[in-house]
């Protein structure tokens, strides 16, 4: 049971000198692209880096927390998140800086077309993927997110992020343990910035780059609509958006979800999808393909949250 105002009166002793907005009980469809989702018992959004540490030490141990980004690759369920769900914004966590003639450092606040842009101002070749990219670098992070032939941990010098009790870290490549689209860190760790290297370039052929990456974005993949990106991640060998379609599952519906019938590894949000018609269809999607090719889909987008009783997903199991 989402109770956002008496979690909220509880940690009143600890709020004293936070300098971030805090609100109980906010509707976290209005956050995720999904536009789907339940309530966030409480809604943290740090002013910066100080301020997000001296929460985090001040913050009960027993009060579970959860990271949220700009919500892009993200499905929340209806029954909202327990604790407090901390998102890091623009203002505080958005800043962008050229450092030398091929490093840059960025929050994780900083969205991924911003960062492709400081590239380009730089002179930086290599970050160009970043546009086909719906995200935050904090995710990027955290998922070795990638396109187009690149992914995060081709870049990384240094990682920041603070622990459950405040304390700053500093990770490098290794520390991240990056495999395709995932990475193998605490997960208490909170990423609020990164040292990143590319390329010393020519300004021409990065904006060519750029453009051609947006381009085949706009026509391959329904940008227009709600939705999350790319459900799956590619099996080895092959392409999710392939499996998927030989399964017949182009364009299969639940209540308000669909599988896009332009982009099959993209689900859309028609209208008025709950998260329950959408991870519902995205596990009906992994147990038709498994069946029809024997290959076992991994969601690529994050689920987090609590179900509505009764209306609980199982996820599928595959068997060999």
């Amino acid at each position: 049971m989402i109770d956002g105002e008496a979690l909220l009166k509880r940690l009143q002793p600890s709020l004293e000198g936070i300098r971030g907005r805090i609100h109980p009980n906010v509707d976290m469809s209005k956050v995720t692209w999904f536009r789907a989702g339940g309530l966030a018992e409480v809604f943290y959004q740090p002013a910066d880096e100080a301020d997000l540490a001296a929460f985090l030490k001040k913050l009960p141990r027993d009060i579970p927390i959860t990271i949220v980004g700009i919500g892009s690759n993200l499905l929340i369920r209806d029954g909202g998140i327990g604790g407090v769900t901390i998102r890091l914004s623009a203002k505080g966590f958005g800043e962008t800086q050229q450092v030398s003639q091929t490093r840059i450092f960025a929050g994780a606040a900083t969205t991924d077309k911003r960062l492709a842009s400081v590239a380009l101002e730089a002179g930086i070749s290599g970050f160009h993927f970043y546009c086909g990219i719906p995200g935050g670098l904090g995710g990027a992070l955290k998922m070795n997110g990638g396109a187009n032939g690149g992914e995060t941990a081709q870049h990384v010098v240094e990682v920041y992020a603070l622990d459950r009790e405040g304390k700053r870290h500093i990770l490098n490549l290794p520390d991240m343990h990056y495999s395709y689209r995932q990475s193998k860190v605490d997960d208490d760790l909170i990423f609020v910035g990164a040292l990143l290297e590319g390329q010393k370039g020519n300004k021409e052929d990065i904006k060519k780059a750029m453009d051609e990456a947006i381009r085949h974005r706009e026509e391959v993949q329904p940008i227009r609509e709600k939705t999350g990106g790319s459900t799956f991640r590619n099996p080895e060998g092959t392409s999710a958006w392939k499996v998927i379609d030989e399964a017949g599952c182009r364009g299969l519906t639940i209540g308000g979800a669909e599988m896009s019938t332009m982009h099959c590894n993209f689900m859309i949000n028609k209208g008025d999808a709950t998260a329950y018609d959408l991870e519902l269809l995205g596990e009906t999607v992994r147990k038709r393909v498994f069946e029809k090719t024997g290959i076992d889909l991994h969601w690529e987008i994050k689920r987090i949250g609590r179900f509505i009783p009764g209306r609980e997903v199982e996820p599928f199991v595959a068997s060999r």
